[in-house]
């Protein structure tokens, strides 16, 4: 069996009156176990509705886009902590750095820049609060700013909360920062199995074992055959088999190591 690590569930591209279908494709596939990022404060409620809907099968983090850093009321972190008590919560985030995208009209861009930082910081703090790990999304036009600075935050809080750099595209030397100084994890996308991405390829090949976990991010990123589709969790099982022949390993084991980190690291025993 196999845990889709990271996908938005809640998107408006999933048809919700086909929730059981989404599950029982996913099931079929082998893909036992979701979780579902809620990264803006109006998606949390819909987020939590599928764990709630599929105990078990579906688990949920909540956290607030670097994109969206500019509307976030001044209490979104004790609205965060207050439901926290009410649902349980794989991880915090999605949140990070997203250097990517321009800032929003009447914010300069190292303005905006900063306000993305301030509000990354005060996820950890949350995280920490509650005893849960991180999720992180750092992306960049050009160079690797993005992912520097949020190491930077993240050294802060290093042996105290755990980050997983979700949708990983990073080289080796990257990687092994992300395990070296802060203990972090990688998770891998349908983006392996591009052609156009040889370098995440390479570094899902090489990753530790222990150090792996695998994510659709859909309903975006469909992997190789299915590119252009809309993504949905069942669609995990061709990435899982692309990355698991480029380690060299059967399906099977595979599955076992990526589960067990997940388990771990999303402490989905304890949810």
């Amino acid at each position: 069996m196999i845990i889709d690590t990271h996908c938005h569930l809640a998107s408006a591209q999933f048809d919700q009156s086909r929730r059981e279908t989404y599950v029982q494709h996913a099931l079929r596939e082998g893909i036992d176990r979701m979780i579902t990022l809620g990264a803006r404060m109006d998606d949390w409620e819909a987020n939590t509705a599928w764990a709630r809907q599929f105990p078990g099968a579906v688990f949920c983090a909540l956290g607030i886009h670097p994109d969206d850093a500019h509307d976030a009321p001044a209490d979104w972190a004790d609205q965060l902590f207050r439901k926290a008590q009410d649902v349980p919560l794989a991880a915090i985030g999605e949140t990070g750095l997203d250097y990517f995208h321009g800032a929003p009209q009447g914010w300069e861009t190292e303005q905006f820049h900063r306000l993305q930082q301030d509000l990354l910081e005060r996820h950890f703090d949350l995280a920490e609060r509650l005893g849960l790990n991180i999720v992180l999304h750092t992306r960049d036009r050009k160079g690797s700013a993005s992912f520097e600075d949020a190491l930077a935050i993240a050294r802060n809080y290093a042996g105290r909360v755990r980050p997983v750099f979700h949708c990983f595209i990073g080289n080796t030397a990257q990687a092994m920062r992300i395990f070296d100084e802060l203990d972090g994890m990688v998770s891998f996308t349908g983006v392996a199995t591009f052609k156009n991405a040889p370098v995440v390829a390479e570094t899902a090949s090489w990753c530790p074992e222990n150090r792996i976990m695998l994510e659709t991010d859909s309903p975006y990123l469909s992997p190789e055959p299915l590119r252009g589709r809309m993504n949905e969790p069942a669609h995990l099982i061709h990435t899982a088999r692309f990355i698991a022949a480029a380690r060299g390993m059967n399906l099977e084991d595979l599955a076992h190591v990526t589960t067990r980190n997940a388990e771990t690291f999303y402490n989905l025993g304890k949810v």
